[in-house]
């Protein structure tokens, strides 16, 4: 049987939304503006930069750097002032200011300034990212897990139609016009996401305060007092394990993230490209959800390690086999897997109840993020094949971390509520999944 909190049903708690759904359109517009636009509209749109602006491959990658510095400056304000999580002016301020670093690329040839917007662009997408997803976690704690899931869609959606605007622009308009019509998306999500309800205030009783943690993380956690009590499990060699793995994870997976329509498109000129970079969202929609229901079956490092292994014969296809059949079904593989891995790696860090798990793992993730680029920026003159074979030997070194962290894995956790201890479901259903079990 499941274990699931005691709370108020979702019609009678404060602040509650009255349609959940409509709770998670808003929330996946504000995803698909800040993450799916705002971050990765810069894949389908490089190509045409390095055509018609004369953006060389590695100011490119310096671009794409600056983006993944800002995001990491936008996740730690998110860490460091927790009250910017509840704010709606802050997350309005921030659609604003994306949707115009978008609009003011064109007004300029300088990369210094491309450098700026990038990075301001970068944080703008952060704070939308923490805001939207701590509101969504808190107010649809109490619905079906599956509902989140399909919210964290928006990402993919937001990919698939960015993506699809660039390719249709493409054969009757230049770089500017991709970036233009870009921000007018932007500002259509922004408008469809404005009312948002933020992450509602805290209770001050310390088991409502690991019952939330729980939750954003879509794993089982404990209270503080047990996490850092000397008799709780010792989990250190798993953690370093999961680490290891989601940093070089950051590494791989951003360098096709970044790369993959300029590789495509270096090999098969054409739309091919930005076909495959809608095929890359329509993936992602579903993914979160789907890899969500894999967990009921098999377990945490099982499925991290399975996505890690798909995700790097995706990345590796259009290099070594390239033509539209390797583009199109790697499309499919990477926009099917990394936003599961991310999924997958976060509760299993709240699973093994590492102290501060979630900041350790993000902070990882985003500094391979930040190198990624800057890694392959030597190998971009000869081309963008090699940079996907290094991107995808990384993520194969992340699923060999990911296989230690399956060596003697402790399925079955002690976990600490209000009273007394009581056991986690068993090892092949996600928590996510079983808080969603009456």
């Amino acid at each position: 049987m499941s274990v699931r909190p005691l709370r108020a049903s979702p019609a009678g708690s404060a602040g509650a939304p009255h349609s959940p759904w409509r709770h998670v359109a808003q929330a996946a517009a504000a995803l698909a503006a800040g993450m799916g636009v705002g971050r990765f509209v810069y894949t389908p749109i490089l190509p045409l930069m390095h055509a018609g602006a004369g953006l060389s491959a590695s100011a490119g990658a310096n671009l794409a750097t600056a983006n993944y510095i800002g995001y990491l400056l936008g996740a730690l304000v998110g860490i460091l002032a927790p009250a910017v999580v509840r704010s709606r002016a802050l997350l309005r301020a921030s659609l604003v200011v994306l949707t115009g670093t978008l609009a003011a690329m064109p007004a300029s040839h300088d990369t210094a300034v491309w450098f700026a917007l990038r990075l301001l662009a970068g944080v703008a997408s952060a704070l939308i990212f923490v805001i939207a997803v701590s509101s969504l976690l808190s107010h649809l704690r109490e619905y079906p897990a599956h509902l989140p899931g399909w919210a964290f869609g928006g990402v993919g959606a937001g990919i698939a139609l960015s993506g699809l605007l660039v390719l249709l622009l493409r054969p009757v308009a230049d770089w500017r016009a991709a970036w233009w019509a870009s921000a007018a998306l932007a500002a259509v999500l922004a408008v469809a996401s404005w009312n948002l309800r933020p992450e509602a205030p805290p209770t001050t009783t310390q088991a409502t305060q690991a019952t939330q943690a729980a939750q954003v993380t879509g794993a089982t956690t404990v209270t503080a007092a047990a996490a850092d009590s000397s008799d709780g499990p010792r989990t250190h060699r798993w953690f370093t394990a999961l680490f290891a793995s989601y940093t070089l994870e950051g590494i791989g997976y951003i360098i096709a993230g970044t790369f993959l329509v300029a590789a495509i498109e270096q090999s098969s000129p054409g739309p091919l490209g930005g076909g495959a970079w809608v095929l890359v969202g329509l993936a992602a929609v579903p993914s979160s959800a789907l890899w969500a229901r894999l967990g009921r079956r098999w377990s945490r490092p099982d499925l991290l390690l399975a996505a890690l292994v798909v995700q790097a014969v995706g990345i590796a296809l259009p290099a070594l086999i390239g033509g539209a059949p390797a583009a199109l079904v790697s499309a499919v593989l990477f926009g099917a897997t990394f936003i599961g891995v991310s999924t997958l790696a976060l509760a299993t860090g709240a699973h093994l109840e590492f102290p501060r798990s979630v900041a350790l793992l993000t902070a990882g993730y985003s500094g391979g993020q930040i190198l990624g680029p800057l890694v392959v920026a030597p190998l971009l003159h000869h081309g963008y094949q090699q940079a996907l074979i290094l991107a995808a030997s990384v993520v194969l070194v992340a699923a060999v971390a990911a296989a230690v962290l399956r060596i003697g894995f402790p399925h079955h956790m002690v976990v600490v509520r209000a009273t007394a201890p009581v056991r986690q479901p068993a090892p092949t259903e996600s928590a996510a999944d079983a808080g969603s079990h009456r």
